[in-house]
């Protein structure tokens, strides 16, 4: 086993990246018990909506105060075809993880190096890599090791299959956020697809959401909730994401999504929880496997 040299140029493209990617992971992760706050008193669709809608209402100022030429120049009716995408992900979410418990959403999460990896496979034509697979497998086994044995056995119903469309989506509508917008900066990137999601969503709620959403059953501390979840576990999170994922790609980004167990332990650690050794042991291998699919780390004899 040895360390790869590599130039300094390089090296710190490479850091960076990776940092962006797990400052992006925390940001998320810390929004992910806001979301149990919000699931039982808003149905599925109009908290995806709220969501998006909140966050693009960050961004997209932002966005025209920064580059107004960028933003009114942009590829809007393919950013609606994305953020529909994006949006149909998110919807998802919500309703998967209503409809699961934590043990089975953190399992489908970790599939998603693998769904990256396909994706690039199919529509890029890119083989993975020895380097990429061995990757993985590190990252798939720092999930698993970093799941709770406490919190009971996951539940593979329909449930679960709601997740794992989720997973699915939101790795393609990741991508193509990149792809299909080659000439915009990241927080374009990001905002237009938000934006657009947002408009998707508030229209699916308004046509095919059967249950209409009693906001007036939110007090201050769940609006807050909703805030963390919108503005720091989406707007934040996704730009972060979506700049790192022009830089490493969607197979060696998504690694890092399995490192979120052991973030939300630092977090409730920094709030007086204890310290758990399985999800620092399981943060270990998936940066292990951050190293090796990025060919940092290898194996071989010197």
């Amino acid at each position: 086993m040895t360390l790869v040299r590599l130039s300094p140029d390089h090296r710190q493209g490479v850091l960076g990246a990776n940092l962006l990617c797990m400052a992006s992971m925390f940001i998320w992760a810390a929004g992910l018990p806001a979301a149990d706050v919000l699931i039982p008193l808003l149905p599925p669709l109009a908290l995806a909506a709220a969501r998006m809608a909140l966050a693009a209402a960050v961004l997209l100022p932002i966005w025209l105060i920064l580059d107004p030429r960028e933003a009114l120049q942009a590829n809007w009716p393919m950013g609606i075809a994305v953020g529909g995408l994006l949006g149909v992900g998110a919807a998802l979410l919500v309703v998967g993880q209503g409809m699961t418990s934590a043990v089975t959403v953190a399992i489908i999460s970790t599939t998603m190096p693998i769904v990256a990896a396909l994706i690039e496979a199919v529509l890029d034509r890119r083989r993975p890599s020895g380097a990429l697979l061995a990757g993985i497998a590190l990252s798939l086994a720092g999930g698993y090791v970093a799941l709770d044995p406490a919190a009971g056995g996951p539940d593979f119903g329909l449930g679960a299959l709601i997740m794992l469309a989720s997973v699915i989506t939101y790795a393609l509508a990741s991508r193509l956020t990149v792809s299909a917008f080659p000439v915009l900066s990241p927080l374009g990137r990001t905002t237009i697809t938000l934006t657009t999601a947002a408009l998707v969503t508030a229209l699916a709620a308004l046509l095919f959401g059967a249950e209409r959403a009693d906001w007036t059953r939110l007090d201050a501390h769940a609006w807050g909730a909703l805030a963390l979840f919108a503005v720091g576990g989406l707007a934040l999170s996704q730009l972060l994401w979506i700049r790192a994922l022009g830089r490493l790609g969607l197979a060696q980004s998504s690694l890092h999504l399995n490192a979120t167990p052991f973030y939300v332990m630092l977090i409730l650690f920094a709030l007086g929880g204890g310290w758990a050794w399985r999800e620092a042991a399981g943060a270990a291998l998936v940066g292990a496997g951050v190293l090796v699919a990025q060919n940092i780390l290898t194996f071989r004899k010197t």
